[in-house]
């Protein structure tokens, strides 16, 4: 057997880093929501906030629901995400945990769904069931070295993993939200709408055992199996039919606040991982009957989340009066808003046929400093994003959608805050398929 002597404090500073940061780097788009909800913000990287083309208002702009229509759309995403890890440069006793592993969980079935009544000729009302994000990854690989764990008690010998746990290390939460939702034309061309956000969350980790001596809670870390909680939050939002070239959406998206997550209380802060609040503008411009730009500029206050913007550090400063779980306890680092800027394109070839493409790009939330950077390497969620697709109108009056999406990360590392003169890095990268199924009622 061999022993690796590495400080014990130092082993839950780099375990909290890489843990905490690997568990979100995922399949966020736009930085952490996913890209776009229902068929039109699949093919135009998520650039809907004043384009009203499906019933999914209440995942974007409630407003714009005045404009759907009577209709019905059924949307399923097909998500291949791609995360290696890597660490190299580790000398000494830490060259045993220079080692790359790669996800075990690739591909991810999201269904969406929408509906939309016009009651009036100026009240419409909908539901919008849809995922917000999933965060999920599986790394298999250790160090193949009996006693490199980080937590003997828990892991007797056995091979530290990734984040110096044992066993396979990962982390899964998906969020699942229903909005029902209620739109005005209050006058000509002008609508506001609201929509609730009834949320519920899963979530489970396990291989995070070195976490659990720096916990408020020690046995409520790791290996516990899925817990669940519910949240609610409000969305509201304005449309405007400006001129008949021309029209301007806005919406805003409280936090929703999460019960607390009572299996894994000692991991986040508070126990509980909030969805931050988050607004956008858009435009969008017809230049004539077959082309329409849309633009969106969306805020995320990532600051407003505690087990988000916690620094990294919080608790190896002062594990006394910082423990992991408690208010002031690590998170994840997200210290600076984010501001993703997306574009998207509509051509109108024929009667029938419909092309769309898209692009988006926000910056990440935290800078590259020593302990935004290891974390970062580990939750480098996709920074931009494009996508493509088409919508076929049927002879009977059905609408076909399929479309493509690609999300980078682009390859990122730093320095390591766990080995002094290592790097650590991963490759992130998301390819997403969208196929949905439209009629008008």
């Amino acid at each position: 057997m061999r022993v690796i002597s590495i400080n014990s404090r130092c082993i839950f500073l780099g375990a909290l880093i890489l843990g905490l940061a690997i568990s979100t780097g995922t399949n966020a788009g736009g930085g952490y929501f996913m890209p776009g909800t229902g068929p039109v913000a699949w093919q135009t990287a998520g650039a809907v906030t004043a384009v009203a083309e499906d019933a999914f208002a209440g995942a974007s702009n409630p407003a714009k629901l005045t404009a759907a229509g009577n209709r019905m759309d059924i949307s399923l995403v097909l998500l291949n995400p791609n995360r290696k890890v890597k660490r190299t440069g580790a000398s000494g006793s830490g060259e045993v945990y220079n080692f790359s592993s790669r996800s075990a969980n690739s591909l991810f079935l999201i269904p969406e769904f929408a509906y939309s009544r016009q009651v009036s000729d100026t009240l419409a009302i909908g539901l919008t069931s849809y995922a917000n994000g999933g965060l999920n990854i599986e790394l298999h690989d250790t160090t193949g070295v009996p006693g490199t764990n980080g937590n003997p008690n828990a892991c007797g010998t056995r091979p530290g993993n990734f984040i110096l746990g044992c066993s396979e290390a990962g982390y899964d939460l998906s969020q699942f939200i229903v909005a029902p939702t209620v739109a005005w034309k209050f006058a000509p061309g002008h609508s506001i709408g609201i929509s609730p956000l009834l949320t519920l969350q899963a979530f489970k980790a396990f291989g995070f055992q070195a976490f659990a001596p720096g916990s408020r809670y020690p046995n409520h870390v790791s290996n516990n199996g899925y817990d669940y909680a519910f949240g609610a939050g409000v969305r509201v939002g304005w449309y405007g039919e400006i001129k008949p070239w021309l029209s301007l959406g806005a919406a805003y998206s409280s936090k929703i606040y999460m019960q607390d997550f009572d299996k894994y209380k000692g991991l986040f802060v508070d126990g509980s991982f909030d969805v931050p609040a988050n607004y956008s503008i858009g435009a969008a411009f017809k230049f004539d009957d077959k082309w329409m730009v849309a633009l969106d500029v969306q805020h995320i206050e990532f600051r407003g989340v505690r087990a988000l913007s916690n620094s990294v550090r919080a608790t190896q400063l002062d594990p006394v009066a910082n423990p992991l779980g408690s208010s002031s306890g690590s998170g994840f680092g997200w210290q600076r808003n984010q501001t993703n800027y997306k574009i998207g394109v509509t051509y109108r070839a024929t009667p029938r046929l419909t092309l769309r493409a898209g692009y988006a790009y926000g910056k990440r939330a935290h800078d590259n400093d020593l302990d935004s950077v290891s974390f970062g390497v580990m939750a480098a969620n996709p920074v931009d994003a494009a996508s493509m697709g088409f919508t076929w109108k049927t002879a009977r009056g059905n609408e076909l959608h399929l479309s493509y999406a690609h999300q980078s990360g682009r390859n990122y590392g730093g320095p390591s805050a766990l080995f002094p003169g290592a790097r650590e890095s991963v490759q992130p990268y998301v390819n997403s398929l969208n196929v949905a199924w439209s009629r008008k009622l």
